[in-house]
């Protein structure tokens, strides 16, 4: 069976994006692969992040992992901090990347700005942490966004420079799963931008932790335009905000974006956007309240997190003693 490997950075604030983008493919891949999820925290320290505050976080996207539907029996999910396997084939991996490689990485540049020289390392490399993350598992696919295709193109071209460097056919080259409607969800405050936990205004994203009242009035408070729905997808050009709500709609209820455009062609937004408040509440409630009860027991979190880092280790740890042979590292007595 081929196996998924895939990741999200536990930084608090999990919104619609995040579920859309990520969680409920992972929710719909589980039946068809050999999956497993992990909690990026090692990534998620590239920036500083306040230690009880990162612990927290980690446990809100672990219950909303399983609040969406994720089964810890049926798939590995763990944090990745607790599988030390990441670390150590990252390292490797720093020594096999070429430095060209990375220069090239346009996420870096994005996020560490003008201010270049005051980024951490980390940040730097962590794509090659990336490619550990995958091939750790000697995954075989991995979903990607637009965003992400960059680096599943180093994890492989990593890979194929580790077979060719050692003279082995041992890393798989992992094909890219691409992710379809809904993956990109933009803010509810400008259509333009990616919805985002940093963006200061609350209303500019639905949480996974919004209650029905909070959904409903997000919804009612998110920007439009005067103008009725188009007939065609045509008509949403220089519309950001009217296209962005008719995705979302689109991948809540598991339509196309031209199937929502049939569906509200010529109805005014207050229309649209009740029958998009009920249905974003029928989705997401039933979650909202599941992530309460899980997190008001972080115990059976904190168990279930454990007994998938075990079940991580016990792939990755014969994978790495091989690696290591590979690489000609003396074995331990």
């Amino acid at each position: 069976m081929n196996r998924i490997f895939s990741g999200i950075q536990p930084t608090g604030n999990l919104h619609l994006g995040n579920y859309l983008g990520a969680v409920r493919n992972w929710v719909r891949m589980q039946n068809e692969y050999e999956c497993i999820f992990c909690m990026v925290d090692l990534h998620a320290i590239t920036v500083w992040q306040d230690p009880a505050e990162l612990r927290r976080s980690t446990r809100e996207l672990a219950a909303a992992i399983l609040a969406s539907g994720v089964d810890p029996k049926k798939n590995t999910l763990f944090v990745q901090s607790q599988n030390p396997d990441h670390a150590q084939l990252a390292w490797i991996f720093n020594c096999v990347a070429r430095l060209g490689w990375l220069n090239r990485m346009t996420q870096f540049k994005d996020k560490a700005g003008k201010d270049r020289e005051n980024a951490s390392v980390g940040l730097y490399a962590y794509p090659n942490l990336m490619s550990a993350d995958i091939l750790a598992y000697k995954a075989t696919h991995v979903p990607v966004g637009e965003d992400q295709k960059q680096h599943l193109e180093l994890a492989r071209d990593t890979a194929q420079k580790f077979n060719n460097d050692f003279g082995v056919e041992f890393f798989p080259l992992p094909e890219p799963i691409i992710q379809g409607a809904g993956a990109r969800v933009m803010s509810l405050r400008d259509g333009s931008k990616k919805m985002s936990k940093s963006e200061e205004s609350d209303y500019s994203r639905i949480n996974m932790t919004d209650d029905a009242d909070t959904i409903a009035l997000k919804f009612r408070k998110a920007k439009s335009d005067p103008d009725a729905l188009p007939e065609t997808a045509a008509g949403l050009e220089g519309r950001p905000e009217a296209a962005n709500l008719l995705g979302i709609y689109a991948a809540l209820s598991d339509r196309t974006r031209d199937e929502a455009i049939a569906q509200f062609a010529g109805k005014t937004f207050s229309e649209f956007k009740k029958e998009l408040t009920d249905l974003a509440v029928a989705v997401l409630s039933p979650i909202s309240t599941e992530m309460k009860r899980l997190l008001a027991d972080p115990a059976q979190i904190d168990a279930i997190l454990s007994e998938g880092a075990h079940r991580a280790r016990a792939v990755s740890n014969p994978i790495m003693a091989e690696v290591q042979e590979i690489v000609g590292f003396l074995k331990a007595q």
